[in-house]
């Protein structure tokens, strides 16, 4: 079972988290925990019309939430609000199982396919596009 929830590909991820921190004076804010297994996600960022300038977020979760966070924190500065929003849908459509199409800038979410096996894990693993989501629909 931890084999094929933690492939090599998403252990890696972990260790690639990306704008650790806080920013000075964020547009935006939004915090979200996973209840069942008590992941949490600070997020901050800033948007020029609808696109993402900057952007921090403190991370404490397990791989999985990791991995997604990291993923994010790669590609979220220059995407569009829209973008974030269809890749939290993506990655909620791939975790039921059913067809996600995700934003190219976030294709790299097809890595956690395997947690649609693991329901318990699926909140966790949404985390960081919920609570960026999350903030950016704040703006609106």
């Amino acid at each position: 079972m931890i084999d094929d929830l933690y492939s090599r590909e998403i252990l890696r991820r972990t260790t690639q988290l990306r704008h650790v921190g806080h920013l000075a004076n964020p547009q935006a804010v939004a915090d979200k925990v996973a209840k069942l297994c008590g992941s949490t996600i600070h997020v901050e960022l800033n948007m020029e019309g609808n696109v993402v300038t900057d952007f921090a977020q403190q991370v404490q979760a397990c791989a999985l939430g990791q991995a997604s966070a990291a993923i994010l924190s790669q590609h979220v500065i220059g995407a569009t609000g829209d973008e974030v929003l269809a890749a939290r849908d993506a990655l909620r459509n791939l975790l039921k199982g059913e067809p996600a199409v995700f934003p190219d800038r976030f294709a790299d979410l097809q890595i956690l396919e395997s947690v649609k096996d693991f329901p318990a894990r699926h909140a966790s693993t949404l985390l960081a596009f919920e609570a960026t989501s999350a903030a950016i629909s704040s703006l609106k």
